[in-house]
């Protein structure tokens, strides 16, 4: 064990961080199908937690060094999840339901460079519109923005999806990839 339960608390919340961080990343890439980094992320992150838990087992009768790893596990996720968002993985289905602007929606997504469905339906209070489209994780945001500066009133609701077969899925839509 280290000398200074500070510094030991410091690198074990470290190791906590980062292997937290790992184990949620590696959970979606086991999802999105990404077989050697899901491995790779799974690698590290037990070899971390292994190094981590040694230390804290020798140093248990320190609440400092209990308190860096509970520290590092809790930061590990929430860290983990806005590195996910960041990295955008994967495809999401959005369903934008617009009672009276999905043609206008429609129009602002085709010039965007989006490909939907746009089909009619019936709701609680008469017709609207469902705009059907797929895209990648990373572009969400800027569906999101069309849509609400097109129709405020507009309900969206989302989904992760793995596209099986065919459709237009775009590579790059603003300078984003």
């Amino acid at each position: 064990m280290l000398t200074s339960p500070w510094f030991a608390a410091l690198a074990i919340f470290l190791m906590r961080l980062v292997g937290i961080t790992l184990d949620t990343l590696r959970t979606l890439l086991v999802m999105h199908g990404h077989k050697v980094w899901a491995w790779l992320a799974a690698f590290l992150q037990a070899f971390l937690f292994v190094v981590a838990l040694s230390w804290v087992v020798t140093g248990m009768d320190d609440p400092i060094v209990i308190t860096g790893y509970a520290l590092g596990y809790a930061t590990g996720g929430v860290v983990g999840i806005a590195l996910e968002r960041r990295l955008g993985l994967g495809h999401t289905h959005l369903r934008i339901v617009s009672p009276r602007r999905g043609a206008a929606i429609a129009q602002a997504l085709r010039e965007a460079g989006f490909a939907f469905t746009q089909v009619p339906g019936s709701g609680r209070d008469g017709t609207v519109d469902l705009i059907n489209c797929g895209v990648v994780q990373r572009q969400v945001p800027i569906v999101l923005e069309i849509v609400e500066q097109t129709d405020p009133d507009a309900f969206v609701t989302a989904e992760v999806v793995r596209p099986m077969r065919r459709g237009i899925w775009r590579a790059s839509i603003g300078g984003r990839s």
